[in-house]
């Protein structure tokens, strides 16, 4: 059930009394989105997010009926660098288990743990030159980031399409936090991100916040100057950005 709907500057705010209403809403409004772009172009392109945040989001969309998967190109937003392939840690992994496997998409583009990282920035180069980004399902940090765009490496006029950063110490205990990794030290200290410009360059913004962690973050990106101390306050310049959260993320900003 919404409890709350506003808007700060041009960003959509919705708060919803429990995870599951949030996580469902945003799906729905997704599935009318990619069914209205499918009506009018061949394919479409969309940037997934990572994070046991999007887990109800990601429900909903492998729960829909009617969307053309098969008309639908996936591309992996970030990733750990040297991390075991196979870790269950790893985004591109979190993302097969929740959406990737289960649904036909046209392609799936995977970053990857292993391997060259220039290598990766490269191919990824020349894919986001080709296809213009539709649609960006992404969550918020603990740190206000977006992607591991932290705030000492978030640049909002970045040149770079991607990038590899070093994650801050906040960011890798949220790892621990989402209990992905068992302690501190486990968390790779290392990432390949997809950059600001770059998730902002997507026509339409799905950004999915719950959890009372995330309520420090929340509360940054509403009622916060709209600076790279909280990356996620890019999203109040998109002209088609949506914040769902729930009773415990929006708790400050009801």
């Amino acid at each position: 059930m919404l409890k709350k709907e506003f808007n700060v500057d041009k960003l959509l705010v919705k708060v919803f009394d429990n995870r599951q209403s949030m996580g469902q809403t945003a799906a729905d409004e997704a599935v009318a989105y990619l069914k209205e772009l499918l009506a009018n172009q061949d394919e479409v392109w969309a940037i997934f997010g990572a994070a046991p945040s999007q887990n109800e989001i990601l429900a909903g969309l492998v729960a829909a009926e009617g969307v053309d998967w098969t008309r639908v190109h996936a591309i992996h937003m970030d990733e750990y660098v040297n991390l075991a392939s196979d870790a269950p840690q790893g985004f591109g992994n979190f993302l097969r288990r929740a959406i990737f496997d289960k649904l036909p998409f046209a392609s799936i583009e995977y970053l990857g743990s292993e391997g060259d990282p220039q290598e990766k920035i490269d191919r990824y180069n020349r894919l986001l030159e080709e296809h213009p980004i539709d649609i960006v399902f992404m969550g918020i940090g603990e740190n206000g980031h977006i992607a591991f765009n932290d705030p000492h490496v978030a640049d909002f006029n970045d040149p770079e399409k991607i990038k590899i950063v070093d994650l801050d110490s906040k960011c890798r205990q949220q790892q621990v936090n989402d209990g992905c990794f068992a302690k501190f030290e486990d968390v790779p200290e290392y990432a390949l991100t997809l950059t600001v410009p770059t998730l902002f360059s997507g026509r339409r913004l799905f950004c999915v916040v719950p959890a009372p962690t995330k309520a420090d973050a929340v509360r940054a990106t509403v009622l916060g100057p709209v600076s790279e101390v909280c990356p996620a306050t890019i999203m109040r310049l998109h002209d088609n950005a949506t914040l769902y959260c729930d009773s415990d993320s929006g708790k400050y900003i009801l």
